[in-house]
């Protein structure tokens, strides 16, 4: 398998866009994860919410365990305090819902941020690089073939670089057709760069 050109330049081109697309996945990764962890620092609010509440529901169940211990009116003393303890708890709970929904909203922004752009990068660029690997990997079984060069010069007559295939030959088909081994051998080596493969 070929992963890169035989040409400089389009190997450098390959390798710059390998780079380029590792390096945006990375910058995309990096940005999710700050995202996610600014969103993250508003949890602080919720856990400021569960301590206040839980330490309002503790001093009122002291309160009223307190009162209980009074003779004659213990309970009658104690209810209300029981009622506040109740909202100390409710207090608790929605600073525990919040630090919840700040972690739901943290993973889901980071994920979105980091997971969308990464995906779009990576679809892009991996198109290109298989699309090359399988063109590669076409011509040189095409090559190993006998007879190959003659397909590889048929290929290169009805490639998309028409001019390199008039400079082989002023009528590249005539002697294509006749056979002409220098002729269909530089044609051969028009398909191959095309395709970005060196003859071994």
């Amino acid at each position: 398998m070929q992963l890169y050109s035989a040409s400089p330049l389009v190997r450098t081109r390959q390798v710059t866009g390998d780079v380029v697309a590792v390096g945006l996945v990375v910058l995309f990764v990096v940005l999710g994860v700050s995202i996610a962890t600014f969103i993250g620092t508003f949890a602080d609010l919720g856990r400021q919410l569960e301590e206040a509440g839980a330490g309002f529901q503790g001093a009122m169940q002291d309160a009223s365990r307190a009162l209980q211990g009074l003779p004659l009116v213990g309970g009658a003393a104690s209810a209300p305090f029981d009622g506040a303890s109740g909202a100390g708890q409710s207090l608790a709970d929605a600073g525990r819902q919040q630090q919840d929904g700040v972690a739901r909203a943290a993973l889901v922004a980071g994920l979105v941020v980091a997971g969308v752009p990464s995906l779009v990068v990576l679809w892009v660029w991996l198109r290109g690089r298989i699309a090359f690997v399988r063109r590669a990997s076409s011509v040189r079984a095409l090559l190993a073939l006998p007879g190959g060069e003659d397909l590889l010069a048929l290929r290169a007559l009805t490639g998309r670089d028409a001019k390199a295939a008039l400079a082989v030959s002023p009528d590249p088909v005539a002697a294509w057709r006749a056979g002409d081994a220098a002729v269909v051998r530089r044609l051969a080596d028009v398909a191959l760069r095309e395709a970005g493969v060196a003859r071994r």
